[in-house]
């Protein structure tokens, strides 16, 4: 079960943390891999150790918040394997503040990166998928999406997530007819390069112990068996759902 041999995967975001780990996950399914994000230097070392898993891979430098980029970035997809099975929507990025705080600048920043970015890079990818009937959309929402929180203010962040998710819902059910899934995976609090920095604080910890039911961050790699799982074969009756990778955290 849960082979992706023969698929092609798209990971925007895929130049370090989760996103990375995730297309190291689908390349271990058997997946051929598109990496995608800014930072080209880090996509080709990624590139490398994830062809070294017995896979294609190909790394794409692009702004997902440029709609020029963007579409190129499918055009060459396209051109290179023919097609696109799985797209994760994980690239994102927040200036946080509180509502009282928060300036306009930071506000477009964050739902740029976090929200509309999403909008673009399932437009792009979205209409080869509709051509061959057939895709798997997973998009990285957070557990920010769904509830308020008192660690820290980040009104943005909260806002776009949380658009994250009903664009899912919304996506999933104008594609169906498509034989296009589209679900979102909500993490909670895992340890990356864009977190470690609050994580790692005392304060943050004890939030954390105090909220979270297993009492601990999420390790890398556990992430992985959700999106491999909506990227399958075996989960083609499930759209616009929202899977909580918490902790528990959104259940108390």
């Amino acid at each position: 079960m849960f082979s992706l041999t023969g698929r092609v995967a798209v990971v925007t975001g895929a130049s370090s943390g989760l996103g990375y780990q995730m297309a190291k996950g689908f390349a271990g399914q058997g997946a051929d891999v598109v990496i995608m994000a800014r930072r080209l230097e880090k996509l080709e070392k990624n590139a490398d150790e994830i062809r070294a898993m017995g896979v294609r891979c190909l790394p794409i430098q692009c702004d997902v918040t440029s709609t020029e980029q963007v579409e190129k970035a499918a055009e060459r997809v396209i051109k290179e394997f023919g097609k696109v099975d799985i797209l994760v929507n994980n690239a994102g990025g927040s200036r946080n503040a509180g509502v009282l705080d928060m300036t306009d600048e930071d506000w477009e920043f964050t739902i740029n990166t976090d929200l509309t970015s999403v909008f673009k890079v399932t437009r792009a990818f979205g209409k080869y998928m509709v051509e061959r009937r057939y895709g798997r959309i997973i998009n990285i929402a957070s557990i920010f999406g769904q509830v308020g929180n008192t660690a820290i203010n980040t009104i943005a962040y909260h806002t776009a997530k949380g658009g994250v998710v009903n664009f899912t819902r919304a996506v999933a059910a104008e594609l169906a007819k498509y034989n296009i899934t589209c679900n979102a995976i909500s993490p909670g609090y895992f340890e990356t390069e864009l977190t470690k920095d609050t994580l790692d604080t005392e304060e943050f910890t004890q939030f954390m112990k105090a909220t979270v039911p297993l009492g601990r961050y999420g390790r890398e790699g556990e992430l992985n068996a959700a999106a491999i799982f909506l990227a399958s074969d075996e989960a083609s009756y499930i759209t616009g759902q929202n899977i909580k990778v918490d902790g528990g955290y959104t259940s108390v």
